[in-house]
């Protein structure tokens, strides 16, 4: 199975989890305060580390890395803009392109100024105009960047935006890691269309800004869920699914990309999702151990958007056991490489995650291709990272 010679093979990581005291950010102050979340602290020190974990990744033989910009640290109060951040990030882009790694740059991953969530967050009046005001700062370090993701995950995203408002009301008790499923973590919220309608109109907001001021293609990044219908429940299957993914895909059509998000795979009856059973096989974040989700997700992403091209932002699986890192990635990118076949535009593959990192309020889950000794920060790069750096060598598996 072979991709083309221009195809984007790279890892991709997210500011908050690995750059360390992200002090100015909600989630630093989350991690203080709400009971059942672990505290990001130094987390990798990738804030200092990056070059080195850009040239584990380009001597490896990747092409491409995609990494943050975080807003707490561009804007830690509402106006004032850090050029000393600003410049920081600017660094990150050019190590990557005397790397020859191709930067691929997200503006929002999960984290928020802790002033921004004060005010209101995303549901504030003022909302979209002060997401604006942070993207033109930040486009005046964009020269040479051709993928720009504008949000990530923006579905997961409002999740996280509904459990923040419950917590606030009172209404949870402990607010565990929205994204490592188990017998300990209370069901997430019901999430109704008005948060993602928000997030649509930010993102477009965003788009036009970033088309405005830099050549680089837009779009932004969904958590793919690869939802299926138990046998009668296919309306159960699309009530479900346009509220926790197709919202978010429809609102992808104006793009010039969009992100593929894919782990695993669940199916829908007449209750709604299900939640993957108990089994030894299942990942350390509780999911299936599914690598032909991807293939589901890319082709329905494919069919909802309208066919615009996809770049797959993030691939993986939480396991200590690389050999099984491996054999999902390799059955995983067969079924990307088949749908290509059918001729659904994919234009990269981006592994979740280059580094063992901070998840969300755990350090149990390792999906990365780099260990990382968090006492000395010193990186082990596994056998994976070879392994998917021979395949965008050779482009073949």
């Amino acid at each position: 199975m072979t991709f083309p010679a221009t195809f984007l093979w790279g890892a991709a990581t997210a500011p908050h989890q690995i750059e360390g005291n992200n002090t100015d950010s909600d989630w630093w102050l989350s991690e203080q305060l709400v009971p059942g979340l672990e505290r990001s602290g130094d987390a990798v020190d990738g804030y200092h580390r990056y070059p080195e974990d850009m040239r584990l990744l380009a001597e490896a033989g990747l092409n491409a890395y995609r990494f943050g910009v975080e807003w707490a640290r561009v804007e830690p109060t509402p106006g004032h803009f850090s050029r000393a951040s600003l410049a920081h990030y600017r660094r990150m882009i050019d190590t990557a392109l005397a790397l020859g790694l191709t930067p691929v740059v997200t503006l929002h991953h999960f984290t928020n100024p802790r002033w921004f969530a004060e005010r209101g967050g995303w549901m504030a009046d003022d909302a979209i105009d002060r997401f604006a005001g942070y993207v033109r700062e930040v486009t005046a370090i964009l020269d040479g960047v051709e993928w720009v993701c504008t949000i990530n995950e923006p579905n997961m995203l409002a999740v996280m935006v509904a459990m923040s408002r419950a917590a606030q009301a009172g209404d949870v008790e402990k607010w565990t890691t929205p994204t490592i499923e188990g017998e300990t973590r209370p069901p997430l919220p019901e999430v109704g269309p008005e948060i993602g309608r928000r997030l649509a109109e930010a993102h477009h907001a965003a788009r036009e800004i970033v088309r405005k001021h830099t050549g680089a293609a837009v779009g932004w990044t969904v958590a793919n869920q690869a939802l299926t219908p138990t046998p009668g429940n296919e309306a159960k299957l699309r009530e479900v699914r346009y509220l926790r993914e197709d919202l978010y895909l429809e609102a992808a059509r104006g793009d010039d990309f969009i992100g593929v998000q894919s782990y695993t795979s669940q199916p829908v009856d007449e209750n709604g999702v299900v939640p993957h059973p108990p089994s030894p096989d299942n990942t350390q974040t509780g999911f299936a151990y599914r690598p032909d989700a991807l293939g589901i997700a890319v082709r329905h992403t494919w069919e909802v958007t309208g066919g615009i091209p996809i770049l797959v932002t993030e691939n993986g699986i939480a396991t200590a056991d690389d050999s099984r890192r491996i054999a999902y990635t390799s059955e995983a990118l067969r079924h990307l490489s088949q749908a290509m076949d059918d001729g659904i535009d994919v234009r990269g593959y981006l592994h979740w995650s280059a580094l063992d990192n901070f998840e969300w309020g755990s350090w149990e889950p390792t999906f990365g291709l780099i260990g990382v000794d968090r006492e000395t920060f010193e990186r082990h790069p596994k056998p994976s990272l070879s392994w998917l750096g021979h395949v965008a060598r050779h482009g073949r598996l």
